[in-house]
């Protein structure tokens, strides 16, 4: 059984350990509160762009349809017939203490490979973040062409992101990649969050039937200036630069919310073995005092 001086010295080691968790906690709730605040004004924007080109895309299907022309579409809208191959850019942190975060972005990525493979597709995986390159070899994939350090160093920045982007670029053109796409997490609240593989390269924007009447507003009808084309190669470019921010805010904000709710939990923790063996202290002490006030009145009598 512990002594008293031993459960006062693990008492306090695990205080001096919750003041850690505590100042990581606020930290992280700091962050976290930016890159939510970030997030939501590039929502509306993303949208808005989304929009936009579909506006655009309508017109030309129903020129298409009236003249019997076709179009040749900005190259980051073209599909690819039968993709063969598959860049995977996978996101996670350098850091840990952040829950399952970087375990379950790993069992994504892997998830992921093994669909790919067993289409019988050629799959390149780039890794990003120290903690998803040791999550995917535990789950037995080696097979990882590039490894870097965590593409978000702080707060992200536009020009963080525009790098990125570029870096996407040259490895599918350097590996002749037919699609690329991230495997990151996406952000939903300050507790939940989804892990997902979401194409970028060439994004994918399909019309529903309900985008078929998207020009016209109580019968008035939209005009494009200047050609559509040139229009919509020029919002094709923009979105994408958008949309790789978009991502990157996604993984910055679920990554801040998983280290914030994990310290928090530890925190509890803590505070659950403080009190517990504050609780075994003070009995073993009053047991102690008992005890000698016993021995103290059985010598007394025995004067």
């Amino acid at each position: 059984m512990a002594t008293l001086k031993e459960l006062r010295t693990r008492i306090e080691s695990i205080k001096s350990t919750k003041k850690i968790t505590e100042a990581m906690k606020m930290v992280s709730a700091s962050k976290f509160r930016r890159a939510q605040l970030t997030l939501e004004k590039s929502e509306l924007f993303q949208k808005m762009m989304i929009e936009n080109i579909k506006k655009v895309l309508v017109e030309l299907k129903t020129i298409e349809k009236e003249k019997g022309v076709s179009f040749v579409l900005p190259n980051m809208l073209v599909q690819p017939i039968k993709p063969q191959t598959y860049a995977l850019f996978v996101l996670a942190s350098d850091r840990g203490l952040c829950g399952g975060y970087n375990t379950m972005i790993a069992k994504e990525a892997k998830r992921r490979i093994d669909e790919l493979k067993s289409s019988g597709k050629n799959v390149i995986v780039f890794c990003y973040g120290k903690k998803v390159i040791n999550g995917l070899k535990r789950l037995g994939f080696n097979d990882i062409k590039e490894e870097h350090p965590a593409v978000i160093k702080k707060y992200l920045t536009y020009q963080e992101s525009l790098h990125f982007l570029s870096d996407v670029w040259d490895k599918k053109l350097h590996y002749n990649a037919d699609i690329c796409e991230i495997v990151y997490s996406d952000f939903l609240s300050g507790l939940t969050r989804t892990y997902l593989s979401k194409q970028v390269i060439p994004f994918d924007i399909k019309l529903s039937k309900e985008d078929e009447n998207i020009n016209v507003v109580n019968n008035a009808y939209y005009n494009f200036l200047p050609d559509k084309l040139k229009l919509l190669k020029q919002l094709s470019s923009v979105y994408m630069r958008t949309a790789m921010f978009e991502i990157l805010i996604n993984s910055q904000a679920s990554e801040h919310a998983a280290r914030m709710n994990s310290m928090d939990n530890a925190n509890r923790n803590a505070q659950d073995m403080i009190n517990s063996l504050t609780f075994k202290y003070n009995s073993l002490r009053q047991s102690a005092i008992t005890t000698e006030l016993v021995e103290i009145v059985a010598g007394a009598e025995a004067m």
